[in-house]
């Protein structure tokens, strides 16, 4: 995830890969970027003791509605997206730009549904209840 984007910063092996955007380009990324980063700072404040690294539920585990978690089920996820986008804002490099991106897919398609499929066979109903009401990374326009 680090890699990459620190391979470009600190080398021109990459060079050959950069495109130009406008220079203001870059200050939505900085936007996008500080977004993300007061995103996954709620949503790890917002689970407290329920967060964890791996795919597990704790020991007094409750299911956290509150917070940014009202909104959408995987804030943390939602989070790594925008930090890529705006990377590609801020990088403008082909490989370095992108590469957050490409990291990120795997937890989309893989782990977000084996979580949810954990979720839901712990907390069942409540759980279904709350995907009813909640986009998975983004907002539910509509309820």
């Amino acid at each position: 995830m680090f890699v990459v984007p620190l391979i470009y910063v600190l080398t021109p092996w990459l060079d050959f890969a950069d495109y130009h955007l406008p220079p203001w380009a870059g200050w939505i990324g900085v936007a996008i970027f500080a977004l993300a980063i007061w995103l996954l700072w709620r949503s790890h404040a917002d689970l407290a003791r329920s967060w964890s690294p791996r795919l597990e539920i704790l020991e007094g585990h409750t299911l956290v509605t509150h917070g940014v978690f009202r909104y959408i089920r995987h804030p943390m996820y939602a989070a790594h997206l925008l930090w890529g986008i705006a990377q590609v804002f801020l990088l403008q490099n082909w490989i370095a730009g992108f590469s957050m991106l490409v990291t990120w897919l795997p937890g989309y398609f893989y782990r977000i549904p084996v979580e949810e499929l954990m979720m839901v066979e712990h907390f069942g109903d409540e759980y279904r209840d709350y995907m009813k009401g909640t986009g998975r990374v983004f907002p539910k326009l509509w309820r």
